[in-house]
């Protein structure tokens, strides 16, 4: 088993690439059903999730977890996207949500 160098939040997509890598029968059970859910679930492929990402970090002031956390959902609306920082407890500028919209919209 490798050691763990280094701890970071990664979008859905960019998980199903990190296990894509690997053949299905070298896999545990828990990677399997990772795989599983991510191939089901991942909306955009892991380039767009990373330039999505470090947009929406360096762009909008987000961090890396929020940024995680929107890439995964990617919201379509105002609406969707106000129910998902309603709960990160920071006030966000309707125009930094304006610009997240647009961003994951150039970007998925």
């Amino acid at each position: 088993m490798e050691e763990v160098k280094k701890k970071q939040p990664v979008p859905v997509s960019v998980v199903k690439e990190i296990l894509g890598r690997n053949e299905p029968d070298s896999m545990d059970q828990i990677q399997r059903w990772t795989f599983d859910y991510v191939s089901k679930f991942g909306k955009v492929d892991h380039d767009s999730a990373k330039v999505m990402m470090q947009r929406l970090v360096g762009e909008c002031d987000l961090t890396e977890e929020e940024a995680v956390e929107i890439v995964n959902i990617l919201p379509t609306t105002m609406t969707e996207l106000r129910s998902f920082t309603f709960g990160w407890k920071k006030l966000i500028l309707a125009e930094t949500l304006e610009k997240i919209l647009k961003i994951l919209k150039e970007n998925s």
